[in-house]
């Protein structure tokens, strides 16, 4: 019997032209128009960082124990070594990058301040073990002391979470060396700072957020929303009483100054709000001689975020339209099959299947994070401790479905394609997408992000991590992209098949964040409070798993297989996990 089908133009076609069609010569179109997205996005986002003169530097140099060092180095027009401007150094967080801070960066260098936004020890393209050598910290106040355009009376220091202990190592190595300072979500004291007094460190403005994951860490209070009676913040300031938010303690010229902001977002909320960027923008004109004086509220620097997102969608694009053509090329042909699904209707059994699929890696996910955290800590062969909390978590989701699905006997709905075959394609589709990555790195100094999610290309280093992880993740999404056969029936549009996918994969993960941030938002307690860290990183896996249902549904309706988009899916995540977080050994 004839099924009918969704075609690009939404016309009808049969089986047999959806097989003729794909067996046709190569399609390149929706590779030119990923491509053209990528460079419009990197276009408008290199704009945005450049504005008003603002000059743009990829630098290295050499810290402690001659460990290579990464930064962003922002230079505006009117810092030259005849007419130095105050600099400030920008520091991220743990299992970040420089481009993280990209919001304040521009929008200090906008006020005529020189940025360096540094990639700390074991993070980015920056060497070392993460947490070593006061985590970067000191050696990048000394670089940014040593530029000649840089005014050394007048530097500022910025860390968001652990880039806060980062400027206070930095502060705490050269106590003269700076003049102010913001510690955006982060804090002094234990556990990997210098404990905060009403006289050190010099003129600090405490940007913490009354929905932040990690008061209880930072300040030894359980609500974010209540810092201001944190006794240790109260120390810091130099009163008994809850601290005012927004009064200044102490005094600028003695360099005693203090003052709390709390803007109402998240911890990682903190990259992405006007008000907690404006707030340092604030301090650090009132307490740093010299720049161009702007109005905290006239800021840009979404815009280059919305450059680097839309590069993240031309990414994806470029990967499926490389697939397609690569596909329809003689030596593919033998891969070229038809997409059948294996449910005729959305039964009791389907809905059961599809309970599995999505609820099974939620119910695991704070478990096999929190167990490798303690039976897997970073080591030689597994030197990047989150990448190992990732993979514990993929692998053991994967095997207890594909040891329940035997059980529960669910039809696969998928044909074997050729392994070799099917890896070469692979490959050659994330080669597609990471060229374009480096492309855009070369032309414009940019990469793909959108808040939490970010695709860098990987240090030499990296690459050699990454062939550690791959193995076992591919294993992964290689069951769960099977699974996702079973995630469609026979009657669903191409759509459909789509929207389907994209809930098999997300819903689980989608309701547990609800509920989590629900509460959180509602009575400012977080339910996980047991491991904020895994919870803020959680986030992130709802967007990287609609980017792989996507692609698991393409690919599988040209080939019939799991297998070309099981490898794909795992070959990114890797390459994604490990060029993303930080690395301890």
């Amino acid at each position: 019997m004839e099924r009918k089908i969704s075609g690009v133009l939404g016309l009808p076609f049969t089986d047999e032209d959806k097989a003729r069609a794909i067996a046709t010569k190569p399609r390149w179109w929706l590779i030119l128009v990923g491509l053209a997205i990528v460079l419009a996005g990197a276009f408008l986002a290199q704009n945005v960082r450049t504005a008003d003169g603002t000059t743009v530097r990829d630098i290295r140099f050499t810290g402690t124990n001659g460990t290579v060092m990464s930064a962003l180095l922002y230079i505006p027009k009117n810092a030259t070594s005849a007419t130095p401007a105050p600099g400030i150094l920008a520091v991220h967080g743990y299992i970040n990058s420089r481009e993280t801070q990209d919001g304040f960066a521009i929008e200090f260098a906008r006020r005529g301040y020189v940025v360096l936004s540094l990639d700390q020890t074991g993070h980015g393209y920056s060497q070392g073990a993460a947490f070593s050598n006061g985590f970067g910290g000191p050696d990048g106040l000394k670089y940014l002391q040593s530029l000649p355009m840089v005014d050394i009376r007048q530097i500022g220091l910025e860390g968001h979470s652990m880039g806060g202990w980062t400027v206070l190592a930095a502060a705490a190595a050269m106590p003269t060396g700076y003049s102010s300072m913001v510690l955006e979500g982060s804090s002094t004291g234990a556990p990997f700072a210098q404990e905060g007094s009403p006289t050190w460190p010099r003129n600090v403005a405490i940007v913490f957020s009354r929905y932040d994951e990690f008061s209880s860490l930072m300040w030894n209070v359980a609500r974010a929303k209540d810092v201001a009676t944190s006794s240790k913040l109260q120390s810091m300031f130099g009163t008994k009483a809850p601290v005012i938010e927004k009064r200044v303690y102490g005094d600028i010229l003695a360099g005693t100054a203090r003052k709390l902001y709390q803007p109402t977002t998240t911890h990682p909320g903190n990259h992405i709000s006007t008000t907690a960027i404006g707030s340092a923008i604030e301090w650090f004109a009132a307490t740093l001689i010299g720049g161009t004086p702007r109005p905290a509220s006239d800021q840009i620097w979404y815009w280059k975020e919305l450059g680097t997102g839309i590069g993240l969608v031309g990414f994806v694009m470029i990967m499926l339209g490389a697939f397609d053509a690569l596909v329809r090329l003689p030596v593919f042909a033998s891969l070229n099959s038809i997409s059948k699904p294996a449910a005729a209707v959305r039964d009791g059994a389907w809905w059961k299947g599809f309970a599995l699929d999505t609820g099974l890696p939620a119910l695991l996910f704070f478990p096999t994070f929190i167990a490798a955290f303690l039976v897997l800590p970073a080591a030689q062969w597994l030197p990047q401790a989150v990448t190992t909390q990732i993979t514990l978590w993929a692998v053991t989701s994967a095997g207890l479905s594909l040891l329940i699905g035997r059980f529960m006997r669910r039809p696969a709905g998928t044909h074997q394609s050729d392994w070799f075959k099917s890896i070469l394609l692979a490959v050659a589709t994330v080669a597609a997408g990471y060229t374009a990555l480096w492309l855009v790195d070369q032309l414009f100094g940019t990469d793909f992000r959108l808040w939490v999610v970010a695709v860098k290309f990987p240090s030499v280093s990296q690459w050699m991590i990454a062939a550690i992880y791959v193995v076992p993740l591919t294993f992964a999404f290689l069951v769960t992209n099977r699974s996702l056969a079973s995630a469609t029936i026979r009657s669903d549009t191409a759509g459909l098949r789509y929207i389907a996918a994209i809930l098999t994969l997300t819903a689980g993960l989608i309701v547990m964040l609800a509920v989590i941030y629900g509460v959180f938002f509602i009575t400012g307690s977080l339910i996980t409070a047991f491991d904020p860290l895994s919870t803020v990183i959680a986030i992130q896996f709802v967007p990287v798993l609609i980017a792989v249902a996507i692609i698991a549904i393409f690919t599988w309706q040209r080939t019939g297989s799991y297998r070309p988009g099981g490898l794909i899916a795992g070959i990114l995540v890797t390459l994604y996990a490990v060029a993303g977080t930080a690395t301890q050994i």
